[in-house]
Formats: structure tokens, C-alpha cells, sequence
């Protein structure tokens, strides 16, 4: 008599239910490395059309592009980032805080408010080549100040810059 049930039964035993955990790990996806930083340092920055002014951010807040804000896929809300133009001589920098969930175009790793991309003098070309470096984490997230602290006046400008 064949039972094909009683040899499942048996392959998922203790060595089973192993191999079934690594099967699922390997189909997580990682979206920081090291122990700070983001999957991409450098890369295309755009700035957010004048159509989302008024609508809601991911985190809630009301769109305005006078503030100096930014939309990133990975960054808690409320990461203060360095946003540092790499294609032109000048290399200005803007300081931005992510409030928003993006860009969702390909090859773009963050989105800026209209007021940080005229900082970084890129309203013209309207894409800019930046390099990114996390300043603080907000409060509570795992990578945060020291609490009460403001992170400008505690720490040095290399102990803000992130290990990517």
C-alpha cells in the first residue's frame, strides 16, 4: 500500500523545517548595508512637480515646496540627509528632512522639495547627480542621536557622516 503522506510527514522533520527556513531567508530582501547607510550613496536626484503641492505625504504631513524635505524609499521619517551635487564643479549641498515615500522612476534615489533643488541649482535641468550622506536619524529610530542632543552641536561632521 502506498502512503504518500506518511513520507512528507518524515522529510519534514527536524531537518526539514531547517531547510524550509533557509529557503524563506533567502527570499528576504535587504534594504540597508552595514550597520548605517543605504543600498545607494550616489546616484539621480528630480524634484517633485508642482502638482503634489497640498496633497499628503506618506507620513502624513500637507506638501509644500517651499520646505526643504525629500521623498526616499528606505529612510525613516524624519532622517535628516545631505544631499551634495557631484556634477558640477561648485558641488553645492542642501540639508533635507524625509517626509515621503519615492521617487519611483528608476534609477532616482531621492526626490527633493522645489526649494532644495533651487539650493542645489538643478531647477533648469531638473535631474541632478547627488551624493547622499545621512546627518541624524530621528528620535527613537535604531540609528538615532544621543537623546535630547541635537546632533549638529554634539558631533563632529565626520561622526555624522554614515559608513556606506
Amino acid at each position: 500500500m502506498h502512503r504518500p503522506l506518511a513520507l512528507c510527514s518524515n522529510f519534514w522533520g527536524p531537518s526539514g523545517v531547517v531547510l524550509l527556513g533557509f529557503l524563506l531567508l533567502g527570499c528576504t530582501t535587504v534594504e540597508h548595508t552595514g550597520k548605517r547607510g543605504l543600498p545607494q550613496k550616489r546616484g539621480t536626484a528630480s524634484y517633485y512637480a508642482d502638482k503634489f503641492v497640498g496633497r499628503p505625504t506618506a507620513n502624513g504631513e500637507v506638501f509644500s515646496q517651499k520646505g526643504l524635505t525629500a521623498a526616499h524609499r528606505t529612510l525613516p521619517f524624519g532622517t535628516r540627509v545631505r544631499a551634495t551635487r557631484v556634477d558640477v564643479p561648485s558641488r553645492p549641498s542642501v540639508v533635507v528632512r524625509i517626509n515621503d515615500r519615492g521617487p519611483f522612476k528608476d534609477n532616482r534615489i531621492i526626490d527633493l522639495s522645489k526649494s532644495a533643488a533651487r539650493q542645489l541649482r538643478m531647477l533648469r535641468d531638473g535631474l541632478a547627480e547627488v551624493e547622499l550622506d545621512v546627518l541624524s536619524y530621528p528620535s527613537g529610530a535604531a540609528m538615532s542621536s544621543p537623546e535630547g542632543a541635537s546632533p549638529d552641536s554634539t558631533q563632529t561632521e565626520e561622526a555624522q557622516r554614515v559608513a556606506w
